[in-house]
């Protein structure tokens, strides 16, 4: 069963073990908010842009970052001084911070530098995680938020929402990327040009990526076919494009004809905290045409091309059945300026929400959106599935 069946935060709200429910007061309060240098090879976005910073500094908070923390998205320790921010050399400093702003999980390494009773704020991804990371933040007296989980007044979840958006935007440029003659492909220009019949690409999945894939290749002119198994979804983006685009339920006979066609296909299925099935067999792959472009988006929750194996940034790509095979998870950290910025926007207005409640005990117990992120407060694991799956002692919701 894949872990992340077992990840599951109380859609009505949150609510604190016992022990901690206490009446508090709402007032403004000073953040101090750290931000640490990612250290992951492949991590290249950072929480706060230059210009976020500056919006929180401005309203009292004060932040600290690792020198060289943004330069992977082209800001520079001399845009984030500028607008306040003090930079520092030493991470222990930044660990020591009230709120400690991650893009990707900590290290047991950076865990351990932390001192205890902090709020860290980053992604979960629970299925690269380990007991003792769930018992280092738990022994720190931590109190963890994933963002990824976090929801708005609508329901959205909206850093999943904002890199989706990149991702679905961006698979459509890496197509035509592997399409080029200079990277060994069929030297297809992905979109149309007078005279020439345009690109076929293939988007199967209606949710976000898919929606941003159909836009970025429908807007270079190539002929789109979209699949999906909701008809809702599939309705919701003709709607949103306000054009017919040519689509179709996941029937075999259907997929298996597009396939056969295609010059690209996009993989961006995404089952809610399930693994993502597989839609396109090996048989299928072999059907494709030669050099024809496979960009599986949904390869971090395992992919929906069988013959998908994960790559990274620095080896992207591998051929099989004479197919193109584009699987790189985290595809928006390719953009990670873009991302950042985006990314900002949401952070931004978190911290200051924070801030504004008197703290993060006042946010988690007046904002459920923010507490559907929590999944441990105080150093007490509050997630019965976490707790069940590393055999952790819980506390009930």
């Amino acid at each position: 069963m894949d872990n992340e069946q077992f990840l599951s935060f109380s859609a009505s709200g949150f609510s604190l073990p016992q022990e901690e429910v206490v009446e508090l007061k709402k007032s403004n309060k000073s953040l101090l908010i750290g931000i640490p240098k990612e250290i992951l090879l492949e991590e290249k976005r950072i929480g706060l842009s230059p210009d976020a910073a500056s919006l929180l500094i401005n309203n009292g908070h004060q932040i600290i970052m690792e020198r060289g923390a943004g330069i992977s998205c082209s800001f520079t320790d001399q845009e984030y001084s500028e607008a306040g921010v003090k930079i520092v050399d030493n991470p222990e400093e930044i660990f020591s911070s009230d709120i400690i702003l991650k893009v990707s999980p900590p290290t047991l390494g950076e865990i351990n530098m932390m001192k205890n009773g902090k709020t860290l704020i980053s992604a979960l991804q629970l299925k690269i995680q380990n007991k003792e990371y769930f018992q280092k933040l738990m022994n720190k007296k931590t109190t963890a938020i994933a963002y990824d989980y976090i929801q708005d007044e609508d329901g959205i979840f909206p850093v999943v929402r904002s890199m989706s958006e990149v991702a679905g935007n961006s698979s459509i440029l890496i197509a035509a990327e592997c399409l080029n003659s200079f990277n060994g492909g069929r030297g297809i220009l992905l979109g149309s040009i007078a005279g020439v019949s345009a690109t076929n690409v293939v988007v199967l999945g209606a949710g976000t990526v898919g929606e941003f894939a159909t836009r970025s290749a429908l807007a270079l002119g190539a002929s789109v076919k979209l699949f999906d198994n909701s008809l809702h979804k599939l309705r919701r983006i003709q709607d949103r494009l306000g054009v017919i685009i040519d689509n179709s339920m996941l029937h075999p006979k259907a997929l298996e004809k597009a396939i056969r066609r295609a010059d690209v296909v996009i993989g961006a299925v995404r089952v809610k905290d399930r693994r993502t099935p597989c839609i396109i067999s090996e048989e299928m792959i072999k059907l494709m045409k030669p050099l024809s472009v496979i960009v599986d988006v949904s390869i971090d929750r395992g992919g929906c091309f069988e013959t998908s194996e994960i790559t990274s940034h620095s080896n992207p790509t591998f051929i099989k059945h004479d197919v193109i095979h584009y699987c790189v998870p985290n595809i928006p950290s390719r953009m990670a300026r873009t991302a950042s910025f985006s990314l900002s926007n949401i952070f931004s207005t978190l911290l200051m929400k924070i801030g504004k409640q008197g703290g993060v005990q006042n946010a988690i117990i007046n904002n459920p959106n923010i507490g559907n992120g929590v999944y441990i407060i105080n150093g007490n694991l509050i997630n019965k599935g976490i707790g069940e799956w590393y055999n952790l002692p819980y506390k009930s919701l």
